[in-house]
């Protein structure tokens, strides 16, 4: 495997200007992941309203962790995207599973709807 660098594009820039995709560090030694936003919006492909998700981000890392501002900044880029949140949870499983180059079955993801129109929806991988 390649040596992986510890510089870092997002971390420690402000905005998102300093977006450069997923990025990660050598896993420390932690058995298991866990990261959480109630910052992830996306739009109703239909009616373009825009739905509010709590996210949460579940894996069990190999070589590598997920760099947490990369992820902030990653779901702020589906703001002003179209999609249902069952396609949204696994497109980010396999985003996050690639950057991990982890399988896509290791890599858990949760989106947590909240309420628009009476109706809350859970989409798990």
């Amino acid at each position: 495997m390649a040596e992986r660098s510890t510089e870092f594009v997002a971390l420690g820039q402000p905005g998102s200007e300093a977006y450069a995709g997923l990025e990660t560090f050598e896993n420390p030694g932690v058995a298991r992941v866990e990261m959480t936003s109630d910052e992830l919006v996306a739009v109703c492909p239909i009616t373009s309203q825009p739905d509010m998700y709590l996210a949460t981000i579940e894996y069990e890392p190999e070589a590598l962790c997920l760099e947490s501002k990369s992820l902030k900044l990653y779901l702020a880029s589906f703001r002003n995207e179209g999609a249902f949140c069952e396609a949204l949870a696994v497109r980010i499983r396999d985003d996050v599973a690639q950057a991990l180059e982890l399988p896509a079955e290791k890599v858990r993801i949760t989106l947590r709807q909240k309420a628009r129109g009476g109706i809350t929806i859970v989409a798990a991988t």
